[in-house]
């Protein structure tokens, strides 16, 4: 296993480049360029520059999350083929500077939802949260302001304001695109970036629906283990392969993860490591990494890990707001940093424990 940290470039994020190269057992990052919207071709020079600035502070460039896909593809529109083509040209740029892993999600509208940004526990930390009853109450055209609130500021990701100043539009435009055909939709993008994907030994990540359940009646595709294993038989390319994300399928209690990466085994391409902690029903907090400070099992999910055989990068996912820092929702460096390092100590009990 590579561990890593998500980075979304000097311009947008709090934490440098020089203060995640201090952190134990960290050699590169998953960065993107954050400014680019769903459709754009990204330019070689413009990634160039991002991986060359990382390089040069002793990091590498592991892998992109994420390269957004337009909206035609996920439904269906007719225009679909020639945004097809534009990701195709990008995942060219990208696989030319030998960069092999890309993160991505099928989530129509929203690619992530809390009902709070900034929940106080009672050790006077934040987390985000989300509660289905809360969410229930919101007019899904203003859920945009409604996560502004508590951004501190930062543009979210997957929130891009152009698409989400158009909110109505795109609910009316996945009124028609069921689960069945969101699925078709998918499958027929990836068969097409397949064949550059393989020239370029390009993994597509496909990230599970966060939370894992449908919200606003919006299509759920990446939420359960017959769903992720039903993409994996519909295109059945290794280069088709999953982002496991522990704090996204473990939003769902019924979803056993430690069972999921051995089913999935050879196709997590990517995984974010990170803790939830079940409130009831439809109700999670996000929680700090060990596994006594929320409901998984950290142990035995770096266990199944490590005895598939996994070696790709992992990181830590979102983090509390802790110790007074102020950053993008979830990605701060203290309490991302502590959970980088505990996950290496399991790694290496793990490790051990194996000989």
């Amino acid at each position: 296993m590579k561990f890593t940290m998500r980075w979304f470039g000097r311009s947008f994020d709090s934490v440098t480049l020089a203060q995640i190269r201090q952190i134990p057992g960290v050699a590169g990052v998953i960065s993107t360029l954050y400014d680019k919207l769903p459709g754009e071709i990204w330019q070689p020079g413009e990634l160039r520059a991002l991986k060359e600035e990382i390089e040069s502070a002793g990091l590498t460039l592991e892998g992109i999350e994420s390269v957004n896909i337009h909206d035609a593809i996920k439904a269906g529109l007719p225009e679909r083929d020639r945004y097809i083509e534009n990701y195709i040209r990008t995942l060219e740029v990208i696989g030319q500077l030998g960069i092999h892993v890309v993160c991505y999600n099928f989530m129509p509208v929203f690619d992530w939802t809390r009902s709070d940004l900034a929940k106080a526990l009672p050790d006077g930390s934040t987390v985000m949260s989300y509660d289905q009853a809360l969410i229930d109450r919101i007019d899904r055209n203003e859920l945009m302001n409604h996560m502004g609130e508590k951004s501190n500021g930062y543009l979210l990701a997957g929130w891009e304001p152009e698409r989400m100043a158009h909110i109505s539009e795109l609910f009316r435009l996945y009124s028609s695109v069921d689960e069945d055909a969101l699925f078709e939709n998918l499958c027929y993008f990836l068969k097409a970036i397949m064949p550059t994907c393989d020239r370029y030994d390009i993994r597509m990540a496909i990230h599970p629906d966060d939370p894992a359940w449908p919200v606003f009646g919006l299509p759920r595709l990446a939420g359960t283990k017959a769903q992720l294993l039903r993409l994996m038989a519909a295109v059945d390319d290794v280069h088709n392969g999953v982002t496991l994300c522990t704090g996204s399928l473990g939003s769902n209690p019924d979803n056993d993860i430690p069972d999921i990466i051995r089913s999935l085994a050879g196709r997590i391409h990517f995984a974010h490591v990170r803790n939830v902690h079940h409130l009831g029903p439809g109700r999670f907090d996000e929680a700090a990494h060990p596994s006594s400070e929320g409901s998984l099992d950290m142990y035995a999910i770096m266990h199944a890990l490590y005895r598939t055989g996994f070696d790709g990068p992992v990181r830590p996912d979102h983090g509390r707001a802790i110790w007074g820092e102020v950053s993008m929702p979830g990605y701060g460096l203290y309490d991302r940093a502590l959970g980088i390092c505990y996950l290496n100590g399991l790694l290496e009990a793990i490790e051990k424990g194996d000989r």
